[in-house]
């Protein structure tokens, strides 16, 4: 079961490009954040025409997530628990069952949390306290997990190509690094680091100051898996050839395939 996240960047300025991936690189569960739709224009014809079941949580002009599989789609929620006031659109779940096995899968879009010092920050690192509560929750369940998307941090130096320009950004503060290996220290795996353990592993560059051209990445969407499902990891990879179509996101998609033979 090869399982890909994807920050879309906008689902209707991504059509094409994302038509062809799914053609040419199909994966068997695609997870989508930044859809920037609303549910009831979401182009769900581009995954059914494709042979996907496709379920969304969106909203109007940003965040939004979607989950598309191959499979039977069961259990589907959206939200992430913990804040009944919280309306921003970024988190869904859902269970992929195949004949020879099931697999728990979260699609999340995380707050970017800038600038520092501001409500958005604080937002960011609450959101990450309810990711671990539900992480933890998921886990009791004692099934393949995957908690797959745009996490916006950079775990470690090693995850951006000049450290030392991320400083001031909420995706390399202490704070944030430090919830991401809370998720670590439950029991997930980052699939990606458990099959890529060296330097140059991104999936972000940004649009300005050529940063593709100079391969001026960051490695900020991770696919973190649970005991179950690390223990059915095969490989792992960044598909970076996304990144220079035309009219791209600026996130490539980044994928793990697990075997349920």
């Amino acid at each position: 079961m090869k399982i890909v996240t994807w920050n879309i960047n906008g689902i209707k300025a991504r059509a094409e490009g994302l038509s062809a991936y799914l053609k040419d690189m199909p994966p068997d569960v695609l997870c989508l954040q930044e859809i920037k739709s609303v549910d009831e224009a979401f182009p769900k014809h581009l995954f059914e025409d494709a042979g996907y079941t496709i379920h969304t949580h969106g909203q109007k002009g940003f965040n939004g997530v979607a989950i598309a599989s191959r499979y039977t789609l069961e259990d589907v929620a959206r939200r992430l628990p913990g804040d009944d006031a919280d309306e921003q659109s970024r988190y869904i779940e859902a269970t992929v069952v195949r004949p020879n096995g099931a697999v728990r899968i979260a699609c999340l879009y995380l707050p970017n949390g800038n600038p520092i010092g501001t409500e958005k920050f604080s937002y960011k690192l609450a959101w990450m306290k309810r990711l671990h509560a539900r992480a933890a929750q998921l886990l009791a369940d004692e099934m393949p997990v995957v908690l797959a998307g745009d996490f916006n941090v950079i775990p470690d130096p090693i995850d951006a190509k000049k450290p030392a320009s991320w400083t001031d950004d909420a995706l390399y503060q202490p704070e944030s690094r430090a919830a991401f290996r809370a998720l670590a220290n439950l029991g997930y795996t980052d699939a990606l680091r458990a099959c890529h353990p060296g330097p140059g592993l991104y999936t972000f560059w940004d649009y300005m100051q050529g940063a593709w051209q100079r391969d001026a990445g960051i490695r900020i969407d991770h696919l973190m898996l649970s005991p179950q499902a690390a223990d059915r990891i095969v490989s792992c990879g960044v598909d970076r050839i996304t990144r220079g179509w035309d009219k791209p996101s600026d996130h490539a998609p980044a994928w793990v395939e697990l075997d349920f033979e």
